[in-house]
């Protein structure tokens, strides 16, 4: 599903090279949950944004479901990640001036989904994640665990192949962070691909396997059940 063949990222000023990643070497089998770990700066994030096509390497291959992403267009980049992937961050980034039910709804808008087929898919998640009755309620009406559901609500409404997940319990407590897990090994079981950054060990025993990297390089790649 996603094969990285010697991904480099890096930042030239005027006298040096800076490397971000260096040499990555990555492949991820469709329905596997695979969690990056490393020190703060290893380039954890860089790797996830270039994964989900927020960001290009600056050298090296990308291919997604065997199709050349470093050869793409920048259209074709964002029409792959409108359909396949969906994307939690550790700050949740909700509209603020959105309503729970208004954040679910937005990637299907930007998918052209017609009227009735989004409001059957969005009151499916929100019944789902037991949020009907804050539906009308705005982000800063909610908690931290009920903004990272709708976060969560709002990554899969569109049915994604592929999930990314960028720290998407460090900002809750840890019965929080709990359901949001079980939440990603529900998925997971149902066939969604997903890839998780998160500094918890316990989190990471979650997945299937640990990518382990430093310095912007693959150190470690192990599975773990």
């Amino acid at each position: 599903m996603i094969k990285l063949q010697d991904i480099d990222k890096y930042i030239d000023s005027r006298f040096q090279r800076t490397f971000i990643l260096k040499g990555i070497d990555l492949t991820v089998e469709q329905g596997e949950f695979v969690t990056i770990m490393g020190p703060s700066g290893s380039g954890k994030s860089t790797l996830m944004n270039i994964i989900g096509m927020l960001d290009e390497p600056s050298a090296g291959e990308y291919y997604f479901f065997d199709e050349p992403v470093h050869k793409m267009k920048e259209k074709q980049k964002s029409d792959m990640h409108k359909n396949y992937i969906g994307f939690i961050f550790q700050a949740y980034h909700l509209i603020d001036e959105l309503t729970v039910y208004e954040n679910i709804e937005t990637p299907l808008l930007y998918k052209g989904v017609g009227g009735s087929q989004r409001k059957s898919m969005v009151a499916e998640l929100l019944d789902r994640f037991s949020m009907v009755a804050k539906k009308d309620l705005f982000p800063e009406q909610l908690s931290g665990g009920q903004q990272q559901l709708v976060g969560i609500a709002r990554a899969i409404v569109g049915q994604p192949k592929l999930l990314l997940a960028d720290e998407p319990t460090g900002n809750l407590h840890s019965e929080q962070g709990k359901q949001i897990m079980d939440i990603f090994e529900k998925l997971n079981d149902e066939g969604i691909t997903i890839i998780q950054v998160t500094h918890s060990e316990e989190n990471a025993l979650r997945g299937k396997r640990i990518v382990r990297i430093a310095d912007g390089a693959v150190v470690k790649d192990e599975k773990v059940r």
